[in-house]
């Protein structure tokens, strides 16, 4: 995309390439979330659905480029674990987020049901991809694979019903602390834009091909520092490259938070780890040597696990709701930071080339 040899640059300029890049897909991310929230108070269009669709969908920009231009440059492993190690990671956001607002749990502040309905079908999604991988993928069409054919069916239809729950009369929270009630009424700690909301939309593109072109950037130095460091391309794919290209959500999430928009944070980490399986379907429709799920090593089976163990945990928090924080932090956060730690162990453990 940008015709340069990456490979035969100093590490050290890949490095810091790499690091401008990051800075970039930060300052873009950071604007999204004002102007997700600044839509969702214009046109009424709920601010979960909101951050698991837009939000989520325009901070997976990186990770859709990453991982297709690896496909194409036959770096199956560079893909795939940028997608499953980043699920681990983006979740852990939600633990930098909590320790950013800091007064209390953020679970303790989104008693929306829609928030549960979210995480329990991205577990779903996560674990049809384990069973597909045990099982052995087919090609159903096209090159693409049964299994992932599946997983995207199951996420349009989450689409679907996270919608349809969001804007129906189900059940709701009737008993709410006089700390949370309060905290409705304090002011957002950001300003919001006032924009019409054409020029919002133009807003979100402009940042959305900021990201777009750095997600490609982000993809070809860490493929480079990947072979000039021997790290291996398993381990790069699912902690430098997924680390970096998760920098929309953290921006985006902590910009939720600042705006008081705690759903939107939570949906927005949900939103875009459900992506994240899904772009298995794209990744495969790319994928020249048969369905992506029978390259997949252990490395990845053993982050698409853990992400799964990370999102139980946080719906543990969303359902208890605990009222104190320590050190800044619920104890959900404490135990997904515990957690995305034991990852990166066991990922460097497992790296291979």
């Amino acid at each position: 995309m940008f015709g340069i040899d990456f490979l035969s640059l100093p590490v050290a300029l890949n490095g810091a390439l790499f690091i401008l890049g990051g800075i970039a897909i930060w300052i873009a991310g950071a604007r999204l979330a004002l102007y997700a929230d600044a839509i969702a108070e214009v046109t009424g269009i709920g601010r979960a659905f909101l951050g698991m669709v837009l939000l989520a969908g325009i901070t997976e920009l990186p990770e859709c480029v990453t991982s297709i231009s690896a496909i194409a440059g036959g770096n199956a492993p560079l893909a795939v674990n940028n997608l499953f190690g980043g699920i681990v990671m983006q979740t852990a956001i939600l633990a930098v987020a909590d320790a950013s607002f800091g007064k209390n749990p953020l679970s303790f502040f989104t008693p929306k049901p829609e928030l549960l309905l979210q995480g329990v079908l991205l577990i779903i999604l996560l674990a049809v991809v384990l069973a597909g991988i045990e099982a052995g993928d087919h090609v159903l069409f096209a090159g693409i694979g049964i299994w992932t054919s599946i997983v995207f069916g199951l996420y349009l239809a989450s689409i679907w019903m996270v919608a349809h729950f969001e804007a129906g009369k189900h059940w709701r929270p009737v008993d709410f602390p006089d700390a949370l009630r309060e905290s409705v009424k304090t002011q957002p700690l950001t300003k919001k834009p006032s924009l019409s909301l054409r020029r919002l939309w133009l807003a979100i593109a402009t940042s959305s091909f900021v990201v777009l072109v750095t997600g490609a950037l982000l993809v070809s130095t860490a493929e480079a520092i990947a072979l000039q460091t021997n790290l291996g391309s398993s381990f790069v794919g699912a902690t430098l490259l997924a680390g970096t290209t998760s920098l929309p959500e953290l921006s985006t999430t902590i910009g939720a938070v600042k705006l008081r928009a705690y759903s939107m944070a939570f949906a927005n980490i949900f939103g875009s780890n459900a992506i994240m399986v899904v772009l298995l379907f794209a990744t495969d429709a790319f994928h020249s040597e048969g369905p992506i799920l029978n390259s997949v090593d252990r490395s990845a089976a053993f982050a698409a696990t853990m992400g799964i163990v990370v999102t139980g945990v946080y719906l543990a928090g969303l359902i208890m709701r605990r009222h104190k924080a320590f050190l800044r932090m619920g104890f959900d956060s404490w135990s997904v930071m515990a957690i995305y730690a034991l990852t990166i162990a066991g990922l460097y453990v497992l790296r291979s080339g």
